[in-house]
């Protein structure tokens, strides 16, 4: 039987990831990447030897990444080491600067919400067996699904239990009714970001997020983030995977209704069997697709409630910062209002939620002796504009309120690298749908058969990947996307995880 060949366009993580799937099966694999190296977002860059991650920072849900090694025949161990935050972050509140520190250990976790809110403890103790369960069938019946049509929903087990599922509540509306205090409250809503979606808007579904956040915790890979696109990478070129880098894919070519391949912006053709695409969703439906081959409308994407964007600064700080922890966030006592900043009347946040993290409290190879390595993200919406000049204020702005939060009042005068990230960007180096930052949001109306499918309706041999489609946001979803497209293409229609390729 003739190898078939297969272009992936983009070397993200679900893009890497589908190769290393697809190079083991025997396919003759291609990753067309349009930067100067593999990772999406999960790139980095060095300067006066700072190295950065330059997008995710949060290594969560590691049984994802166990059974993605494990299906590839590797031990994850070999490629990289992982070291359990703890704590796992601290929250800080501008309403009155007081610190707290949550981890991934039930009975700290449980001393914290007693002692901040009487009766809290038992309430955390239950909700937390009730996201398990949540988060088990979530993974048992939904994850590891693809999506034909509302009918794959209706499983016996899901028949059974689903009434005891909170579909139709909403993440806000779960969480205040369990607990008072603004801290509480904000503690156990703050994911929803990692989910693009301010609370109010999230599924309660989602409340899994507090399984996966307060009991598998938060973890770092020695190295950094880049140690797992670094290893998808390694796995790829072990089967035999062909990476082009610098390479902007220009157009999808279509003959008699099937992919063919792409053509690249330097004009040259290069075909395949199967083309699947890692890059954004709405670029490749609206720039890379024939116009008679788009599967969405313009109304369709206009009416899309897309993650936010984020204003990010890279910072490399000259000496140490005692009151900050790997993982710090920073809220806003206006929440409400600086989710509708972002999603509801779009503008520049004047009083900012802001999330740092000094990696470099863990792993002091990323940084000069007796420095930090800092990456600040403040949510923004999507498609705000901006000048250089702006872009400097706003981000001396952020370092006023940082050195006032965390008692560095010299914080600028100790700053020797500084790099701004945001909007412009995600659009120049990702083909990002208006500078989004994570790709479109969960929402009920965008998860699962709602979300883009990974399939092409009416083109044969076209396929999707990552954020845009199924499951959605983040580096661990993103690993079971290419779970799901390796399914599709090899015809696999149970709806479980595999055991091996």
């Amino acid at each position: 039987m003739q190898q078939k060949s297969v272009i992936i366009i983009g070397g993200g993580i679900g893009g890497l990831a589908l190769a290393c799937m697809l190079g083991k099966k025997g396919y003759k694999v291609t990753v067309i990447e349009k930067n100067e190296m593999v990772g999406g977002r999960a790139r980095i860059f060095e300067d006066k030897g700072f190295l950065f991650d330059m997008g995710p920072s949060w290594y969560m849900m590691p049984d994802v990444f166990e059974h993605f090694f494990a299906i590839m025949g590797e031990d994850i161990n070999s490629h990289y080491k992982l070291e359990k935050l703890s704590p796992s972050y601290q929250i800080t509140l501008k309403s009155d600067g007081k610190s707290y520190k949550f981890h991934a250990d039930m009975d700290k976790n449980k001393a914290l919400f007693e002692l901040i809110e009487p009766g809290a403890g038992q309430i955390l103790e239950d909700f937390l067996s009730e996201t398990k369960w949540q988060y088990e069938l979530s993974k048992a019946e939904f994850m590891y699904k693809n999506y034909n049509s509302i009918r794959d929903f209706m499983t016996l087990r899901v028949m059974r239990q689903g009434a005891k599922l909170p579909l139709l509540k909403k993440q806000k509306q779960i969480i205040e009714k369990k607990f008072k205090s603004e801290i509480l409250r904000k503690a156990l809503q703050y994911q929803t970001v990692l989910l693009g979606t301010a609370p109010g808007d999230t599924p309660g579904i989602y409340t899994l997020m507090n399984y996966v956040d307060l009991v598998l915790g938060e973890w770092y890979p020695d190295g950094g983030i880049r140690a797992v696109p670094q290893s998808l990478e390694r796995i790829a070129k072990k089967y035999g995977v062909d990476i082009k880098l610098n390479a902007p894919v220009q157009e999808i070519m279509v003959e008699a209704d099937s992919a063919t391949g792409v053509r690249l912006a330097t004009g040259e053709e290069l075909f395949a069997d199967i083309v699947v695409s890692n890059a954004d969703v709405h670029h490749t439906d609206t720039r890379l697709l024939p116009a008679a081959y788009r599967t969405k409308s313009d109304k369709y994407w206009d009416s899309r409630v897309l993650a936010p964007s984020a204003f990010i600064l890279y910072l490399g700080v000259k000496g140490k910062l005692p009151h900050m922890e790997h993982h710090n966030l920073l809220f806003t006592k206006n929440w409400e209002e600086g989710f509708g900043q972002i999603f509801k009347k779009p503008e520049w946040p004047h009083d900012p939620s802001m999330y740092v993290c000094m990696p470099s409290k863990t792993d002091a190879s990323i940084a000069p002796a007796d420095h930090e390595n800092l990456f600040v993200l403040v949510p923004i919406a999507s498609g705000l504009t901006y000048d250089d000049a702006f872009a400097q204020s706003y981000g001396d702005k952020v370092l006023d309120e940082i050195a006032q939060y965390y008692n560095i009042p010299d914080l600028k005068e100790r700053i020797v690298v500084r790099h701004q990230y945001s909007v412009k960007d995600f659009i120049a180096d990702y083909n990002a749908f208006k500078g989004t930052a994570l790709g479109l949001a969960h929402t009920l109306g965008q998860t699962a058969i709602f979300r883009p499918n990974n399939v092409h309706p009416t083109m044969k041999n076209m396929f999707y990947v990552g954020a845009g489609t199924n499951p959605g946001i983040g580096m661990p979803i993103c690993l079971i996307s290419a779970e799901l497209a390796y399914k599709r293409i090899e015809g696999i229609t149970h709806p479980f995880p595999l055991d091996t390729i």
